[in-house]
């Protein structure tokens, strides 16, 4: 574990090389860095200066914004102006943390940036629309570490962040600020997740979602798929599973396919894909999902991105296909839908795209395992040829080769017949260039090899 160190004991480490060692400034900053990285020390949020040279806000933009906020957010004599120039600050915060400024949201939050916005926020009245947007999507920003989602909690944000979220209902600006904040914060911290749980918000995204207006709010989508997510490696055992049907029995899998049918933006759609996929962690709740038409408008999507030549597209709704493939119910639907047609014009579309080609093959493998009447059609399809063409094309691939020999396997486990097919193409050979080339394969290339009658597979 990193070994915490303050501001003031940094500033003063530097100061003594200056005046115990000797050392000029540049160098007394450069040997204190160096030496508290040697000793684990986490350097996050620290600001590298010579103390005395020059202040903090001259050396970082993060400090001086802050400090601005701060003085203009303060209840004592805040005048009309200071109001008026918080939305900017805000936007100013963001940008300097968002994306690639990891180190300038570390700065932030270790200068109490997550407790003076879940402050303003909480001050902030509902009509202050631009104020409460630009300030939650500024909070967002910084919630990247457990570090910065604890004080997060820890200063009662989830509960800020929900009455805003149940007040600002009719502002998409709001909604999508407020639920890039759920998003941000939830990442990684389980305890973030179960606070949100208790405070209900799935039946708030539910009520939330109901109008027809919210559905391009795109964090929503992604807050679903965080929420579902176990991804807490602190936790044993993650409790997302319970959480995932109890999405689904309030409605949400439901409300999200309905979006899909009739209302989510391009730009959305990967998004409600991803959180649609998340809810769906067992056979029942796939069903359900396909009952309800997920699989027809999954297919439609599909068929629109292979016209589009939508790769994101593409990807989302065959990765979601999958999952709920794993129903054998399903299997069936899709099978009868024209999938198996569907899924190999996509592949026609991208046919220099390995990720896409991938995703088709396991979607296949997911369709064909124990079942050989879908191997035989898969066959009479083209899959073995597809299987064939892509070890050829993509040697180097290494994740396609494994596709491919996993998809093998099923085409040809129970299917005598098929073998004989494969091997006459080729199927051995690629087999076995995969396997010494790419030690991920090296599991799935024997296993096909075995499957394929072959006597020498460990070969």
């Amino acid at each position: 574990m990193a070994i915490a160190i303050s501001q003031e004991a940094f500033d003063a480490m530097v100061r003594e090389n200056m005046e115990d060692l000797d050392m000029d400034p540049d160098e007394a900053l450069a040997d204190a860095v160096d030496a508290l990285t040697l000793q684990g020390a986490d350097l996050s949020g620290i600001i590298k200066r010579v103390p005395g040279e020059a202040a903090a806000a001259e050396v970082s933009p993060v400090i001086r914004v802050l400090d601005e906020l701060k003085a203009s957010a303060s209840g004592s004599g805040r005048s009309e102006n200071d109001l008026d120039k918080l939305p900017s600050l805000l936007d100013e915060l963001r940008e300097l943390c968002a994306g690639e400024g990891l180190e300038n949201a570390a700065v932030a939050v270790r200068n109490g940036a997550v407790e003076a916005l879940i402050g303003l926020c909480a001050s902030a009245g509902i009509k202050q629309e631009r104020l409460l947007a630009s300030g939650l999507k500024a909070l967002s920003s910084l919630l990247r570490d457990v570090g910065s989602t604890e004080k997060f909690r820890h200063s009662e944000g989830p509960q800020v962040v929900m009455g805003i979220l149940k007040g600002g209902s009719e502002s998409s600006d709001i909604l999508e600020g407020g639920f890039r904040v759920v998003a941000a914060a939830s990442a990684g911290n389980e305890v973030v997740k179960e606070c949100f749980m208790d405070l209900k918000v799935d039946e708030l995204i539910l009520q939330v979602m109901g109008e027809k207006s919210n559905s391009n709010v795109q964090s929503l989508y992604d807050a679903i798929r965080v929420l579902l997510t176990p991804d807490d490696n602190r936790v044993v055992a993650s409790q997302v599973y319970g959480y995932s049907r109890r999405f689904a029995e309030t409605g949400i899998a439901e409300v999200l396919v309905s979006a899909l049918h009739e209302k989510v933006a391009p730009s959305s759609l990967p998004s409600a894909c991803a959180a649609l996929k998340a809810i769906a962690v067992n056979d029942e709740i796939c069903r359900s999902i396909s009952e309800n038409g997920g699989i027809d408008v999954l297919l439609h999507c599909i068929d629109e991105a292979s016209e589009q030549k939508n790769k994101v597209i593409a990807r989302s709704c065959c990765s979601l296909l999958s999952k709920l493939a794993g129903s054998d119910a399903n299997k069936a639907t899709i099978i009868q839908r024209g999938g198996f047609d569907k899924l190999l014009k996509l592949t026609s579309r991208f046919s220099e795209d390995p990720p896409i080609i991938q995703e088709v093959m396991s979607m296949v493998t997911i369709l064909t395992l124990r079942s050989p009447e879908n191997a035989a059609r898969a066959i009479g399809a083209g899959y073995g040829t597809l299987a064939i063409q892509a070890m050829q094309k993509f040697a180097s691939s290494a994740q396609t080769q494994k596709q491919a020999c996993l998809m093998i396997r099923n085409l040809v486990v129970r299917n005598p017949e098929n073998r004989t097919i494969l091997l006459n193409d080729g199927a051995e050979k690629l087999i076995r260039k995969a396997k010494v080339m790419h030690g991920i394969c090296k599991d799935a290339a024997t296993s096909a090899l075995r499957d394929l009658g072959l006597d020498n597979y460990n070969a």
